[in-house]
């Protein structure tokens, strides 16, 4: 389980006195705490790793936004440890369907269910969330889905 990993990770960065290392993966620990204690009100995903895995890809998204807007407010220092920290994040994350994939997985999708335009773009995104939510980044696949449906 990725959970597992992070914990042997910590204790790894601690021995080895990674103090930015360290810093990460608590920080990362926190996120997967709070979203199990929100996790408790709703309804939780049926695989640990799906959640793990949804706030890991949250925090990278909201590292990628902040670096933006250190670059473009000029404070590169900032920008390179928050870098630092994603490369620590991403680590966990499984990897990535590539275009052609996800093209593929949303062709299968649109034919299962017979989709032919933008008014079945909520059903092809939850059937592609559904299968493929730890593989893939939705944001890109919503832009894909809504060109295929187009």
């Amino acid at each position: 389980m990725i959970r597992d990993d992070i914990k042997a990770a910590l204790i790894t960065a601690m021995k080895g006195g990674d103090k930015a290392g360290t810093a990460t993966l608590r920080l990362v620990q926190s996120a997967i705490k709070n979203r199990d204690i929100e996790a408790r009100t709703g309804k939780a995903p049926d695989d640990d790793d799906a959640l793990v895995v949804e706030v890991l890809q949250k925090m990278v998204k909201q590292r990628r936004e902040s670096i933006e807007m250190f670059v473009k407010g000029g404070r590169q220092e900032l920008a390179d440890a928050e870098a630092a920290e994603v490369a620590v994040i991403e680590t966990f994350l499984p990897t990535q369907m590539d275009e052609a994939a996800t093209a593929a997985a949303i062709e299968a999708i649109k034919a299962e269910l017979g989709a032919t335009g933008m008014k079945d773009m909520g059903r092809v995104m939850a059937e592609l969330k559904a299968r493929h939510a730890t593989t893939l980044d939705m944001s890109k696949a919503s832009a894909a889905v809504k060109a295929a449906l187009a």
